[in-house]
This record gives C-alpha cells, structure tokens and sequence, in this order.
C-alpha cells in the first residue's frame, strides 16, 4: 500500500492544515456539501501580496490520487494588524453531486483524520 500521507493544497506541494470541516445534506434536494476552514494558511505565509494567491481550486491528495475541487464559494476573513491586514482564516464551500465522489471525499476524509488526530461526529438530525 502507499503510504502517502493525506494532504489538502491550494497550491501543489504546500499542505494546509484543515482547522473545520462541516459536511451537510440539503433535505430538499439531496445534494451534500462540504464546508473547510483553514486558519493557517502556509500558501500565503511570509507573503504581502495576495495577488498571486487563487483560492479558486483545492487539492485533496492522499494514496488514491488527487481530487481537484473548485469550490463554489471561498470567503476570506481578515485580521486587523496595526496599520496593516493580515488574511485571518478562509472558508470554502463545495458541492458534491454523486454518490461515488461523494465516497470517494469520504474515504480521503478518513485517511486525513487519521492522519491528524481527528474523529468525526454525527450531529443529529431535526
């Protein structure tokens, strides 16, 4: 077996640490979702310019492969620094249509919590 340790990536190569993950299905029309939160982001450390920085596609790389993803919305939060800003934290959502993606997310999923300590809890439902 291959022993690639699970990453996420918005640049190839540079491994972000994932702070949150929420992961919901819409009652109506049975799509899932995915929210990521990342507060850390070692794409843009050490960086003044944001210019080159695209939060438009994510990497997710583990022993199966990678799945690129093009999230339908990144949202950026800002810290205020004295005189200056600095990117606080960013937050992606995306969509995941079919069943087979959708398990193929899950089990990247469960390969990356291993990997970092994390353990998933169901919240349940109304």
């Amino acid at each position: 077996m291959n022993s690639i340790t699970p990453s996420i990536e918005f640049f190839a190569g540079i491994p972000e640490e994932l702070s949150d993950v929420r992961l919901r299905r819409d009652r109506s029309t049975g799509e899932n979702s995915v929210k990521m939160t990342f507060v850390n982001i070692k794409a843009v450390q050490g960086t003044n310019s944001f210019a080159k920085a695209s939060f438009n596609d994510i990497r997710l790389v583990d022993s199966e492969g990678t799945i690129s993803i093009e999230p339908k919305t990144s949202k950026l939060f800002w810290q205020e620094q004295g005189d200056d800003s600095e990117l606080a934290k960013i937050e992606i959502v995306f969509d995941v249509g079919s069943t087979d993606h959708w398990d193929r997310f899950m089990r990247f999923m469960e390969r990356y919590s291993e990997a970092n300590g994390w353990e998933f809890t169901s919240t349940p439902t109304a």
